[in-house]
């Protein structure tokens, strides 16, 4: 009975049981209207065909044209209108503001050396167009002067941050999706309180709904004391509202500007299998040492800056590496889910394009658009060696179930699907012809790509795409390949699938 109690108590529970109740007093209310007048009926039926014009005019992908259109014509009489009080909302302001000071403040502060730019293209020939992207539309610099570090599994990035967090001396900023109490966030809540109280300054950004499981109310007042400076993005609040849907993703860590992380892992026990919930939890991090790290700086003060309402000169934040003779070309990014740029989708879609020998991808999540799924298929059709480590354990059944929708498509053109039989792959990681790779934060789903802050980074290198790729070759080895038979045999979890696949935009 306690369980029970602490479960409808929950925040989130009761939030979302608030929510329920607002769409279905919000549908019986125009339900009951329509029924009763036939004027009114009439006006909501026009509604409804002129939203789906709309819809179908708009520049959105073609899966959520699809799935706001048969849900509008599912539901006629207050299908139109629920997508107008789902779209146009006063509350979106905020980010629209948050947008424009992103684009504002990074281009005063992410400045390309045009002769890195000429360097790397002469010397990259072949992913000049990723890079030219990336710099000349996106507005992310190409850095030279850079060591990468792979870390997998999530076991060694957390001893290897431990290591750095001890040597902070000036700043440390961390930018994470989740943060639950354990012995992970115990360990480093213990840390940079310590370095706060020594003078360092320690700043935390964690997104609220990603959390709200695990934290309570009001715990970002908890950290304050603790000297932790403490913002928590998009504070989720019972009214039904799309904004709620852009989460930050993120997953961020600058140390006084020496050490920077980004990749899969959130700051809870799973990722270091100190708890299992999903059987063994397999992620990937990389650690940038050298001038890549500044846009990792400037991405973090971007969010901070905008949420808090402040301004600081970010440049105080660079430190000034020695050169280092390490060959390796590396370009950051992130992506916001308020411009018309997919950043995350067209770096991916740019590597599997160029990939010519082999192209190998972990991810949890597998629910692509129409461009990646095109792009896939034509890569294996073309002789391209395309495999894709899946989780055997979901850790989100719904979502797992609509990711097997896409398996029958992608197999029968030659992609290789295998299950991470130990348990959840959290890692999202893509290495092709041992030249190329991207770690971060973008899952291969609706979400990711087009709803959510995220960011990552590219990494033109041999050998670390050498090591991420021994790295996938030993991953295969706990691993199992999905026949074609077994994806197609199954009738009825095919019909649920289909079912399912058909509301993916929203999942």
């Amino acid at each position: 009975m306690r369980r029970i109690k602490k479960i409808l108590t929950n925040r989130i529970v009761l939030v979302a049981l608030l929510l329920l109740l607002q769409f279905a007093l919000f549908a019986l209310l125009i339900y009951s209207a329509g029924s009763r007048s036939i004027i009114i009926s009439i006006s909501l039926n026009i509604i409804s065909v002129l939203v789906v014009l709309y819809i179908i005019n708009r520049r959105d992908k073609p899966a959520y044209k699809i799935t706001w259109t048969a849900m509008i014509l599912a539901f006629p009489l207050f299908g139109g209108l629920m997508y107008l009080f789902f779209k146009l909302q006063s509350s979106a302001g905020t980010f629209r503001k948050l947008q424009a000071h992103y684009e504002e403040e990074g281009k005063k502060y992410l400045h390309q050396d045009e002769d890195v730019l000429r360097a790397s293209l002469e010397k990259l020939e072949r992913y000049s167009v990723n890079i030219n992207y990336l710099h000349g539309t996106a507005g992310f610099p190409v850095y030279d002067n850079t060591e990468i570090t792979y870390l997998t599994p999530g076991e060694e990035f957390f001893e290897h941050l431990l290591v750095e967090l001890e040597k902070a001396e000036r700043f440390i900023f961390i930018e994470v999706f989740i943060v639950d109490k354990g012995k992970m966030w115990d360990e480093i809540l213990d840390i940079l309180e310590r370095k706060a109280a020594q003078g360092v300054d320690v700043r935390l950004i964690y997104d609220d709904i990603g959390s709200i499981f695990n934290l309570p109310k009001g715990y970002e007042k908890t950290l304050e004391a603790k000297g932790v400076k403490t913002t928590v993005f998009n504070p989720f609040i019972p009214f039904w509202n799309s904004v709620q849907n852009n989460r930050n993703h993120r997953k961020i860590i600058v140390i006084d500007g020496k050490a920077a992380y980004t990749g899969g892992a959130n700051l809870c026990d799973e990722y270091i299998n100190a708890v299992q919930r999903f059987g063994h939890w397999k992620d990937a991090m990389v650690c940038l040492r050298g001038d890549a790290i500044y846009s990792m700086t400037v991405f973090f003060l971007l969010m901070w800056n905008a949420l808090r309402k402040t301004d600081e000169d970010y440049s105080l934040y660079k430190y000034d590496f020695p050169r280092i003779s390490s060959g390796v070309y590396v370009q950051p990014y992130a992506d916001t889910p308020l411009d018309n740029e997919n950043v995350g989708e067209h770096v991916y879609l740019q590597i599997i394009n160029a990939a010519k020998e082999y192209l190998y991808i972990q991810t949890p999540y597998l629910i692509p658009d129409d461009n990646l799924i095109t792009a896939l298929t034509l890569a294996a059709k073309s002789g391209v060696d395309v495999r894709i480590i899946f989780p055997h354990t979901p850790d989100k059944w719904l979502v797992y179930m609509t990711g097997r929708s896409y398996f029958p498509q992608l197999i029968e053109s030659g992609v290789k699907i295998y299950e991470y039989t130990p348990g959840f792959i959290h890692s999202k990681v893509f290495v092709s012809d041992d030249r190329i790779s991207t770690v971060g934060t973008v899952n291969l789903d609706f979400r990711s790509l087009f709803l959510h802050y995220e960011c990552g980074t590219v990494i033109y290198d041999g050998e670390t795409a050498d090591i991420i790729k021994k790295d996938f070759e030993e991953t295969l080895g706990s691993c199992r390949l999905i026949a074609k038979e077994e994806v197609t045999k199954n009738l009825p979890g095919r019909m649920l699938q289909a079912a399912l696949r058909l509301v993916a935009p929203l999942m």
